[in-house]
């Protein structure tokens, strides 16, 4: 026997409640099979929810478009902080700046090797050295470091801030849309097996067949199991 299965997915939510609604428009007030209460509460929910859903894949699919672009931006302004590290060993290598400036970038003064650069916060953190320490080197009269400039390395440093900072806000948009629609999930599945009882109770003179064809019609699925096969 075919058994019954509840929604799983909020796009099947919406299925099932619209086909409710669409069948109750058609047959409100007396030919209805679920109570009139359902119906008006189908009504007062169904847009809410939808609403809701809508604003997340919204949110959700402005996130993953700006994640695409933060990428980018983290990838520029990670090959600036590099390049400038680079530059800058260079320097002290050929003589032109002593080792002990490396203390002014969060470095020992005998470490020649880059620091780690493959996440996000560690590009903020080594960004933020570099600039203000080459800043700091600067007031004091040192030489000036170009191919990249620290100027160069300051804007495509701010730029991937900024897209992170805007990615971070999106997140947490996103965050909130998501736990919107699932406080309403318990509602409406609630709202969904009330009204498949009320379908299939008033179905339930009919023969097995007719009343599951009835109820199909409001929205109802039944599905077989693995090892039956559908006869009808």
């Amino acid at each position: 026997m075919p058994y019954r299965r509840l929604p799983n997915t909020d796009q099947a939510r919406l299925r099932a409640l619209k086909a409710a609604l669409d069948k109750g428009k058609l047959n409100y007030p007396y030919n209805l099979a679920y109570s009139q209460k359902l119906y008006l509460d189908i009504q007062s929910v169904l847009p809410q929810y939808e609403q809701a859903i809508s604003q997340y894949n919204f949110s959700k699919e402005r996130q993953a478009k700006y994640g695409r672009l933060l990428a980018d931006q983290f990838k520029e302004a990670r090959v600036y902080v590099s390049h400038f590290i680079q530059v800058l060993n260079f320097c002290i290598i050929r003589k032109e700046i002593k080792p002990e400036v490396r203390e002014k970038f969060g470095l020992d003064i005998e470490d020649k090797a880059l620091p780690e650069l493959g996440t996000e916060q560690q590009l903020i953190y080594w960004g933020e050295k570099v600039i203000k320490g080459e800043e700091e080197r600067m007031m004091y009269g040192g030489s000036r470091i170009y191919n990249p400039s620290i100027a160069m390395v300051k804007i495509k440093f701010e730029k991937f801030l900024e897209y992170y900072h805007n990615h971070k806000n999106l997140q947490n948009t996103t965050q909130k849309m998501h736990e919107k629609v699932l406080g309403m999930r318990d509602q409406i599945d609630a709202l969904i097996v009330s009204i498949w009882n009320g379908v299939e109770e008033n179905y339930s003179g009919l023969p097995s067949e007719e009343k599951r064809n009835a109820c199909i019609d409001y929205g109802i699925v039944y599905m077989y199991r693995k090892d039956e096969k559908q006869t009808s």
